[in-house]
């Protein structure tokens, strides 16, 4: 049996809801107060901005939410009838759907609203269980820095929210909070590639068995689909079954 068990998108969505008025109120306010970033994406994802969650006005059922630095980005946003939001709080990721945004003025800047969502999903800590992957063929993570320079790294270990990825030298440019865009792998097996970006949340030099030196960074997934992260999940219940069954 492997620890994680395959989880469809409609098992994901049942088993971590957290649902009701006061409590879905209760949870956005505190990301509110700690003002988290949040991607939206809208016109069925073809579009997307990022934003920080401003408050929850539990007396008028809204929640509040910046504007995105393009206007034009803004009037379509305006026009959307479905967006979802997205964010990783505390490294766990997060994401609910709202209908149709207003505009509004807050603390004296225009600001968007939205009413509150009737759920949110959200994993828990214990899921994201890491596996380290296989060292024959392995995984490749491909990813372009500020400047435009291609990142291709192999994947040392994985979960739904992160990755390991190994360098012979810390790239230039990579430093802690550093977003890497464009990000892209295919899972082993899996033809379709699986297309985020990525915060650098660590790293540190280390030396192997031979007395080899490198890097190991690790990276946050941002922007992922719920299909992708439950596409990881059933990847790592493949290697954990394999491995239990050579043993």
């Amino acid at each position: 049996m492997s620890q994680i068990d395959p989880l469809s998108d409609t098992e994901i969505e049942e088993r971590y809801s957290i649902r009701g008025e006061k409590p879905v109120a209760f949870m956005l306010g505190g990301f509110a107060k700690a003002r988290e970033s949040f991607s939206v994406h809208f016109h069925a994802g073809d579009e997307m901005f990022l934003t920080t969650l401003l408050a929850v006005q539990a007396d008028k059922g809204r929640l509040v939410f910046d504007c995105s630095g393009s206007a034009d980005t803004n009037r379509r946003f305006l026009l959307s009838e479905k967006n979802v939001f997205r964010g990783h709080p505390g490294g766990v990721p997060v994401h609910f759907s709202t209908g149709r945004a207003s505009e509004l003025n807050y603390e004296g800047d225009k600001a968007f609203s939205v009413t509150l969502p009737d759920h949110v999903v959200r994993l828990q800590r214990r899921e994201h269980f890491r596996i380290e992957t296989p060292r024959v063929n392995p995984l490749l993570l491909f990813a372009r820095l500020a400047d435009g320079r291609l990142l291709k790294l192999p994947v040392h270990d994985i979960s739904v929210g992160g990755a390991g990825v190994d360098a012979a030298e810390l790239p230039e440019g990579v430093d802690l909070g550093t977003v890497l865009q464009n990000c892209h792998f295919a899972l082993p097996g899996d033809s379709k590639q699986l297309y985020f970006s990525a915060m650098v949340r660590n790293y540190r030099d280390y030396e192997t068995r031979t007395g080899q030196r490198g890097w190991r960074i690790g990276v946050q997934f941002d922007d992922l689909s719920m299909a992708d992260q439950s596409r990881i999940q059933r990847y790592i219940a493949k290697v954990e079954r394999e491995r239990h069954e050579l043993i």
